[in-house]
């Protein structure tokens, strides 16, 4: 398969996200203006253009209206999707760094790092469908984990929140009351910070990715773990097939490191493995640094990679990778 390249940020890749129809793909760098792509041939449709700072992460309304995003430049914003205005800014005194809406899009979760005397903590923000009307309230705020909270995305039915972070330690709070209802076991949980989290497309399991060099599969309901993906790299970005049983895990060492080690161009590689088996399948190559975002294509028919290179890849995948047998 050959991907399409798509340049358009100056500066590393920091997210990736498509809408639920998988026709645009939005993506976040480091560069303050997040961007969006027609999913199929990797034509840029516009940016939105508001922030300064650099942008962590993004999430689309289920119907394609909205768009929020959480920036180093200590805000979260509301963004009309069709026509780039910004309709909204929470502020914070600490970056946001992971926003998610909840289904039905009536309420959005923010993570904020922690920052001089502010602690890390979890906001749940109520989201109006009037842009005339929104306010900044936290409708619950959740304090606790030490460092910095990497991830936060809705339970089943927006029942829980799931939270995963730089205490390599994965939580489940009760969205009402902000109660912890559990935490991975230390044992055989993540054994460093956790970069990344992604959702199946039925909620029912999880797949976190961490600087330790594995990625691992969660229960959602009871937070057991499933399956464990070993690779010889740290994970910073996981993605799971909507369509078959594979997970595409993404990585390399840290920026700084990248000059100082043997790394020779294309090592940077998104790794397939079998979801039940445990198995690697294959490896897509070409990026000439860390692989930063990854995401499938809620058909599963493609997948965008994003690097430390500034560019997002567009892979649409050739017939025999749907009838590849272990």
């Amino acid at each position: 398969m050959r991907p399409i390249l798509m340049k358009g940020h100056e500066r590393p890749l920091t997210f990736l996200k498509y809408n639920r129809d998988g026709d645009l793909l939005f993506s976040c760098a480091k560069d303050h203006t997040p961007t969006v792509w027609f999913a199929d041939n990797g034509e840029r449709l516009g940016t939105y253009r508001g922030h300064n700072g650099a942008v962590w992460c993004c999430d689309c309304s289920r119907d394609s209206a909205l768009l929020i995003t959480g920036s180093a430049d200590q805000t979260a914003k509301l963004w009309n999707v069709r026509t780039g205005a910004q309709l909204y800014s929470f502020n914070f005194g600490s970056p946001a760094r992971a926003v998610d809406f909840s289904v039905g899009d009536k309420l959005a979760v923010i993570t904020t790092d922690p920052f001089m005397e502010w602690p890390s903590a979890i906001h749940v923000k109520s989201i109006s469908r009037d842009p005339s009307e929104q306010s900044g309230e936290s409708v619950l705020t959740i304090k606790g984990p030490q460092g910095r909270i990497n991830k936060a995305v809705w339970g089943p039915l927006d029942k829980t929140i799931i939270s995963a972070g730089e205490d390599a330690v994965v939580r489940i709070w009760d969205s009402e009351t902000g109660k912890l209802l559990k935490e991975s076991d230390k044992e055989t949980g993540h054994k460093k910070t956790i970069t990344s989290l992604s959702k199946s497309a039925d909620s029912s399991h999880f797949l976190t990715g961490s600087l330790d060099k594995s990625a691992k599969l969660w229960d959602t309901r009871s937070l057991t773990l499933i399956k464990t993906y070993v690779t010889e790299r740290p994970v910073n970005a996981v993605a799971m097939s909507p369509l078959l049983d594979h997970v595409v895990l993404g990585g390399g060492q840290d920026a700084s490191a990248v000059t100082t080690t043997d790394h020779r161009a294309g090592k940077f590689e998104a790794k397939f493995f079998d979801k039940i088996l445990q198995e690697e399948i294959g490896g897509v190559k070409g990026h000439f640094g860390p692989i930063n975002a990854l995401a499938f294509n809620p058909d599963g028919k493609s997948f965008s990679s994003g690097g430390e290179d500034g560019y997002v890849r567009l892979h649409h995948f050739d017939p025999d990778y749907f009838s590849i047998k272990i």
